[in-house]
């Protein structure tokens, strides 16, 4: 038994040959054009679509993920296969994309799924969960341990296919006009957290509030809001967030990888050609690849500028860790009690959980520690 590319319809199984297609990503970008660009312009017909992304144009290395995808299809199939990439708010709010698809309005989206939980609380596994997987167990799970077709089974019910499309890693803890000590802080404090860790921070005492990316500023500077996470030091440096908040928090533990995504229209999917599947594929999965990379290049610098800014760097103490994560879980157990789509995910997904963090947590976690803890003068 052979698996198609990544990205492609699977079974939960990961046959042996799987292994091998990880390695071949490497290799497909720089010699896909040259091979399948002669078929693509021979027989393949010339097909259009429209991607509505949930993000703003200045968070360029987000909504850069739906570019990289529409430029290497493009490239892949000789210009065959184009989509034009649309920011939030030109089609749709950066909100509505998952009712557009439903309704085939659009073929296809750019977006994160779990600022659609409030559909169904299922929806937050794609994306992340609050004290879950980091970007490589994610991608660990989705392309080998079953967890895209796990996802596309809840998914169907929306007449929606998914794919990954982009992760940022360990997201920062957010930003704050005052500094958060205890849990006594949280307290009845408005913070923009979408998802799942909204409602672990609402559990804490906190008021969360769901705001797009290009709100959060303005929201911050009124004092609509009292604190608020997005990314990471290179996304939030471009919102300006440290000229309205000067305390920046770590780790977000809401967000232990935030992966994001390609939705496709089912039925748009469905009548493109194999080989089109197969090209759409192929580029979603180096979009997927991509994103993490340059954003572990941008950060670093990123954080050194806003350090040089006068922005203060605190760690959640403890207290509010342990506190978080026992309501993390007490949520997911309580949720799989009464959504048997949730659950039907969160069983696989937690076993899952608990292997992986065996292996990491000898080699990696080892390694990293005295790295860190032991810098070169």
């Amino acid at each position: 038994m052979t698996k198609p590319l990544i990205g492609q319809d699977t079974s939960s199984s990961a046959p042996a040959t799987a292994r091998r297609h990880l390695l071949k990503l490497g290799v497909l970008g720089a010699t896909a054009a040259a091979v399948a660009k002669p078929a693509f312009s021979q027989v393949g017909p010339n097909i259009r679509w429209r991607l509505a992304s949930s993000f703003p144009k200045s968070l360029d290395t987000i909504y850069g993920g739906a570019e990289v995808l529409a430029k290497r299809l493009s490239e892949i199939t000789g210009g065959k296969f184009q989509i034009s990439v649309h920011a939030a708010g030109e089609l749709m709010p950066a909100f509505g994309v998952v009712d557009a698809l439903q309704t085939g309005s659009i073929e296809c989206a750019h977006t994160a799924s779990y600022y659609f939980v409030g559909k169904n609380r299922a929806f937050g596994f794609e994306t992340t969960l609050p004290f879950g997987l980091n970007q490589r167990q994610q991608n660990a799970w989705i392309y080998y341990g079953g967890g895209l077709q796990l996802v596309r089974d809840f998914l169907r019910d929306y007449n929606i296919v998914n794919f990954p499309g982009g992760n940022t890693g360990v997201q920062m803890g957010g930003w704050f006009k005052k500094e958060i000590k205890t849990l006594a802080d949280l307290k009845g404090m408005k913070m923009r957290i979408p998802g799942i860790g909204g409602e672990i921070m609402s559990r804490l005492g906190a008021v969360p509030q769901q705001i797009p990316g290009g709100e959060i500023y303005q929201a911050l500077e009124k004092g609509t809001i009292d604190g608020a996470e997005w990314v990471g030091p290179y996304d939030d440096e471009k919102l300006g967030l440290y000229k309205v908040a000067s305390h920046y928090y770590y780790p977000g533990w809401w967000e232990s990888n935030s992966m994001y995504s390609f939705y496709v229209n089912a039925k748009a999917w469905e009548s493109l050609p194999k080989d089109y599947q197969a090209a759409f594929a192929a580029a979603a999965a180096e979009a997927n690849i991509d994103m993490m990379a340059e954003y572990d290049f941008k950060n670093p610098t990123a954080l050194r500028r806003l350090v040089g800014n006068g922005v203060k760097l605190h760690a959640y103490s403890t207290e509010i860790m342990k506190a978080a994560q026992t309501s993390a879980f007490e949520f997911y157990a309580e949720e799989s009690e009464k959504n048997p789509a949730f659950r039907k995910i969160y069983e696989p997904w937690l076993k899952f959980r608990n292997d992986i963090l065996v292996w990491h947590r000898f080699a990696e976690n080892t390694y990293s520690n005295f790295v860190f803890n032991n810098p070169i003068k």
